[in-house]
């Protein structure tokens, strides 16, 4: 229980391979590492080294070809679809480079997708309360009624946050959060998320910047599907 609780995140000797009909890609090979509850992880290198593979398994958006995936103790490796959708919806949010919003809702409708698509039953009064506390903690609660194409691209991101830790999960995963944005405002989106970091969320972020990679408690850097610093443990299982 202390070790499930400690490491809510932990990889064993995970490997992706593609393999098409003409070739065979290693994306990943035989990566082992323990993410801490609490941890705010960068996770950095060149293009086409598996930032964003690492990133789609630790969401249970692809599987691995080998090797265990374990969040909170449970061995997720192997989950069928439902099974993978119904721990990202209970544990995961995302935090995409592109915000991914719905530009026909509006921001408060596009916070609470998360509640409304979830297994559990939310009524309307906790959507209210749940998407309203969301909007509060990243400073958008008075624009609920607008909509994406009213916002900058730092607004945007913060409203995708929002929907992002509108369910409380207990991982954020964030893809290049920065991507689209100044540095003024990817600035802003960095302290807005060490500021969940420092209220308890597990946070892993991909990112090109290593300004940006800098400032999180832990910094992996992968290499041709490898973890090229230390994080990386072979782990008894």
């Amino acid at each position: 229980m202390e070790l499930m609780q400690t490491f809510p995140i932990r990889l064993s000797k995970v490997s992706k391979v593609y393999d098409t009909k003409f070739v065979e890609t290693h994306a990943l090979s035989e990566i082992s590492l323990e993410i801490a509850k609490g941890d705010f992880v960068s996770i950095s290198g060149p293009s086409g080294c598996g930032k964003s593979t690492l990133l789609s398994i630790l969401g249970l958006l692809d599987r691995p070809s080998s090797g265990q995936y374990f969040i909170d103790g449970v061995d997720v490796s192997s989950l069928d679809y439902n099974g993978s959708a119904a721990i990202r919806n209970e544990k995961i949010g995302f935090v995409f480079q592109s915000f991914n919003l719905i530009d026909e809702l509006s921001v408060f409708d596009n916070v609470a997708l998360p509640l409304r698509y979830s297994s559990k039953s939310y009524t309307a009064k906790q959507i209210e309360d749940l998407v309203g506390a969301s909007l509060e903690t990243v400073d958008m609660a008075h624009r609920k009624q607008h909509f994406p194409n009213q916002l900058s691209g730092g607004q945007q991101q913060r409203v995708a946050i929002a929907r992002a830790i509108v369910h409380q999960p207990s991982i954020l995963l964030v893809d290049e959060p920065t991507g689209n944005l100044d540095s003024k405002s990817g600035d802003a989106v960095m302290e807005l998320l060490k500021a969940l970091n420092a209220k308890g969320a597990t946070i892993c972020m991909v990112t090109h910047d290593p300004h940006y990679a800098n400032a999180a408690k832990v910094k992996l850097k992968l290499q041709d599907g490898a973890i090229a610093q230390p994080r990386a443990l072979d782990i008894a299982v």
